[in-house]
Order: structure tokens, then sequence, then C-alpha cells
């Protein structure tokens, strides 16, 4: 079969009908599918993106600047020696001296929302129907690649380029380069070592000549053309990416990551500025000091006027706000002309020190809590975020009612920000860095939605209880915003992200002897 395949090709005709020609309706339990990665699975020949977005997450700038100083060579290598060559000289540039577990780490909870967001419909259509077994052979490196094809797409086996280690951290070589024949051996051993020697694959996806030595051991095979075509819809796989990390927002082709180096430097400077504005100047100022310095706030709706205005004796009202960034409720605050304070999981004692408001520990004991709590809102306004966590994504987590037991002043706030280049969060990183990141850019924006405040019935004063309220607000919060709820919780994050529960354990006080 590869020997006919040779002659085919050598008389200068596609040996290989396209895609499109596959009729899936013919596929289903009983078929298994073997397909390239970069221009076959996914729409993007490069696989620049993806080491640019290791190189940021293990090394950041310099070692993006490493990878882009490299990208022009690797480039001329691909079009004069080899993709060998040029996979080589992008491996040296994204992980030389890397920590593998970082490497795995940003494989895990940053690549798999870029992924997603650029897999080719019509080999989908394909790989989704095959069900016995699935398999993708990729030049890229077998971690940056196998979390998101086994947990989002469902493969059941990925062979890809192996990086070599030594003592914990990549060298930035590689024990060969999973490419042309060397793909067709990875793919023999993945069948003798299922006991699936003599069974050939039901189907093979590829996109160029590099493909054809697997492909012909298919027993059908087609190819995915190079036309330009829209993304599937991230919603359309079979498990969504609702938690994702990393600081870059857009996908990092070459001129993004150039742009992202050259503006670094002075969007660091920037922020700089901005936070001291905020955290220097009078609560009713700062409003307009964003807004001259290039950060939008949009208030819609109407807040609620201050304690003084309202009836005495009235315990504080209680903002519950659905959390996008640890900045939530500073620009509330700016909404409202006026410090609130706010109580929080977790701060990084840097942002905690240029916080231009008052913000508390929580404790995670529900009884301390609850105390502080109260205590808070017989002081003033409190802002609260129920969902204990952040999510990038259109989607709420669950929210946690303990709020919805202390006061029957609750005023439900959707707040949304948008961010052109880097995110504000981190699950991984140091979050005292997350301010810097989210005013780094250039224009960044944030809109404070005011909901109308619960009438009574609506509140445990009225009968209702604890979790009927918080769910209400959750989806009152939800249809503001077009977003989707979720039962989801911090846990469940930080289980996805890093690894841990997101709980950082307090140090104890040593017992003088």
């Amino acid at each position: 079969m590869e020997e006919a395949v040779e002659a085919v090709v050598a008389a200068g005709v596609e040996p290989f009908p396209t895609v499109d020609k596959c009729d899936a309706s013919g596929l289903g339990a009983h078929t298994s599918v073997v397909t390239d990665l970069d221009g076959t699975l996914l729409r993007s020949r490069s696989a620049f993106p993806y080491y640019a977005l290791v190189a940021f997450e293990t090394g950041g700038v310099p070692r993006l600047l490493l990878l882009l100083l490299l990208s022009p060579l690797a480039a001329a290598l691909r079009l004069l020696a080899s993709e060998s060559a040029c996979a080589r000289v992008l491996v040296l540039g994204a992980t030389a001296g890397a920590r593998v577990r970082d490497v795995e780490s940003a494989a895990r909870a940053v690549l798999p929302r870029f992924y997603a967001a650029d897999v080719h419909p019509a080999a989908w259509r394909i790989f989704s129907a095959c069900s016995r077994r699935r398999v993708v052979l990729t030049a890229t490196p077998r971690v940056f690649a196998e979390p998101f094809l086994r947990d989002c797409l469902g493969a059941d086996a990925v062979a890809g380029t192996e990086l070599a280690t030594w003592r914990g951290r990549a060298t930035g070589m590689v024990r060969g380069v999973l490419v042309g024949r060397r793909k067709a051996e990875a793919l023999r051993e993945i069948l003798a070592a299922d006991g699936d020697g003599g069974d050939a694959p039901d189907v093979g996806l590829g996109d160029s000549r590099s493909d054809y030595a697997f492909m012909s051991m298919c027993k059908e095979a087609y190819i995915v053309p190079r036309a330009p075509v829209e993304p599937l819809p991230m919603d359309q796989l079979p498990r969504p990416v609702i938690f994702h990390d990393g600081r870059l927002v857009r996908r990092p082709t070459p001129l993004v990551a150039l742009l992202v180096v050259l503006w670094f430097p002075v969007g660091l400077a920037l922020a700089c500025l901005r936070i001291a504005a905020g955290a220097l100047l009078p609560m009713p100022l700062v409003y307009y000091a964003f807004w001259a310095l290039g950060v939008r706030v949009l208030v819609r709706g109407a807040p609620p006027p201050p304690r003084a205005e309202r009836a005495k004796g009235r315990s504080g009202v209680l903002f519950a706000c659905s959390h996008r960034t640890l900045l939530d409720p500073i620009f509330l605050s700016a909404a409202l002309g006026r410090p609130v304070a706010a109580v929080t999981y977790s701060l990084s004692r840097l942002s905690e020190f240029l916080s231009p408001i008052r913000t508390v520990r929580l404790s995670r004991d529900r009884a301390s809590d609850a105390a502080m709590i109260r205590d808070l809102l017989a002081e003033g306004d409190l802002v609260i975020c129920p969902e204990g966590t952040t999510c990038r994504e259109p989607f709420l987590l669950r929210f946690s009612a303990l709020f919805a037991e202390l006061t029957h002043e609750v005023v439900p706030v959707a707040m949304e920000n948008r961010m052109s280049m880097f995110h504000g969060t981190t699950a991984r990183g140091w979050k005292g860095m997350d301010p810097f990141y989210f005013f780094m850019n250039p224009s960044p924006a944030y809109v404070v939605t005011f909901l109308n405040k619960l009438p009574p019935e609506l509140t445990c004063a009225g009968g209702r209880t604890s979790h009927e309220v918080a769910n209400y607000i959750q989806r009152l919060i939800a249809a503001t915003l077009s977003y989707e709820c979720t039962s989801l919780t911090r846990r469940d994050k930080y289980r996805a992200l890093a690894g841990n529960d997101g709980v950082v354990a307090t140090p104890k006080p040593k017992v003088a002897s």
C-alpha cells in the first residue's frame, strides 16, 4: 500500500480523497480513527502559538523573546530542510531549562482553551463519529497536546515528540521528532500494545505528505484541505473548557507575541501609574482618574444611596457580586463613588497593601465568618463574591448561601470585564501580580450593573431558605450577563488547574519552649 501511494505521489496525483468525501453516517462504535494534529484535527498548520504559550508561562517575556528570535530560523528550516528540524528549534526556544512540572502545568491549565478554539469542523465530524478507538499522532511534544486530546476530545492514545529531561528540567532537546515514517512506527507500536497488530485502523486523516506513511496503513484515508474554515464552536465539544489559566488573552501568533514583548515594559509602567491613582486618590475621584488613564468604568442600573441617606438603624447593604477578578470590589466602589469594605478568601499581601478599600479575610470557619460579616454589616455596606473564586468563561459557579442567612438587605451586582492582552487572574501563579496584569492591558474595561434590591419576600426574612436565595441571585445575575449557571465550586477549579483544593495553609505559630 505504501509503495502504491509513493507511486501515485511521484505521478503528481493526490493519493487520497478530501475529507468532505467521507460519509460519517457509516461510522460508529465499530470503527477506529487515526489522525494528525496540526492542520488536520486543528485548523492551524503552525504550532508556534502553542510553543509561545508554554514559553511565556514557563519563562515570561525573556523566554518568549528567545522563541521569537528563533522563529525565523525555524520557518526557514521547515521550508529548506525538514519539519523535524523546525520542531527541534521551537522546542529548544520554548522549553530549554524549564522545569518539567511547569511545562506539564501549562499544558494542563493553559493550552486546552486555545486548542479548543482551533478545532477543524470537518476533521472533528469524522473523529467524533469513530468511537471504537481514537489515536492522534503529532510532531508537537506529547506533553503539550495530550491533556487536551484525552480530556476534551476523548482520544484514547496520543503519540508525539518526547522531550529530553535532566533532573526535572527540559534540556531543550528531543528524543526524535514524530514526523513521516516515525508516525507510522508509533502507530504500529500502539496497535501492537493493544493486541491489534493485524487489524488496520478504519480511517486515517492527514494534511500533508508527512502523514502519508501512517495514512497508507488505514483501510481508508482522507486529506484535510488547507482551505480556511471557521473553527468548531466550543460548545459542540464533548467537554467544554470552563476553567483555564495563563496570562495571555489572544492566541500568540508571531505578530501577537511580538506586540506582547514590545508592550510589556510600557504596560507595566502604565499599570503602576493606574494602581497608584486608585490607591492614593479619594474614591470619588478614582472613577474619573481611571477614565483619564484609559480604564473604562461603565455603570448600569441604580445603585443604592449611601448609608447616611437611608433610614437610621438599618444595617449596611450587602452587595452580592459575580466574581471576575480580585478588583471587583474596587470597581464597585469606584462606581459608587465611596469605599465599600470587602471580604475575600485569598488575597496576596501586596494586593492587600495596595488596596484602596478595606479587605477582610474569611477563615473558612462558618461560625466565625458569619459573626465577622454581621459585624461588618453593622458598620456599613459590604461586598461579597459568593462564588468564592473567579471564572473567565461565561459561567457562574455555585453561590455560597452563607451571606443570605445574615441579612435581607441584598443588592445583586453583575460584574463583567474586558481585557485585550493579559488576564488579571491566575490559579497557578503569584496572585500579587493579578492587578498589575489587569491594568497592563491597553484599555481595560469594567461593566458594573446594579440590579434591584431583593424584595423581603425573596429573602430568608420572607421564609425562603438561604440556598433558595443564593440560587435565585445566581440565576438573576446569569440572566443579566447571558451566562450559564453551574454547580461547580472553587475546589473544582483549583483541582482542574493547579492540582490542589485552592486552600493556602496558614502557618501555625511556634510554641515557645
